[in-house]
C-alpha cells in the first residue's frame, strides 16, 4: 500500500499505529490524520530513535 492508501483509511489505520508504536496516546494519532511526516517525527520523538530508523519501521508496514 502506499501512503496515499494509508492516509484514506487513516481511521483504520489508528489502531495499529497505537499498537505497534504504544507511546503515541491520547490524539496523536487523530491529529496527525495521516500525515507521513509528522508521523515519522512523532515516532522518532516518543521511541527516541533515528530518522532513518522510524523510516524503516514505516517500510516495514509496506507504506513507504
Amino acid at each position: 500500500m502506499d501512503w496515499d492508501g494509508v492516509a484514506g483509511n487513516w481511521r483504520q489505520w489508528k489502531g495499529n499505529v497505537r499498537e505497534t508504536w504504544g507511546r503515541l496516546t491520547g490524539n496523536e494519532p487523530c491529529i496527525l490524520a495521516g500525515r507521513r511526516d509528522q508521523l515519522l517525527g512523532k515516532i522518532q520523538a516518543c521511541c527516541g530513535i533515528k530518522p532513518e530508523e522510524a523510516e524503516e519501521e514505516l517500510k516495514e508496514w509496506g507504506v513507504l
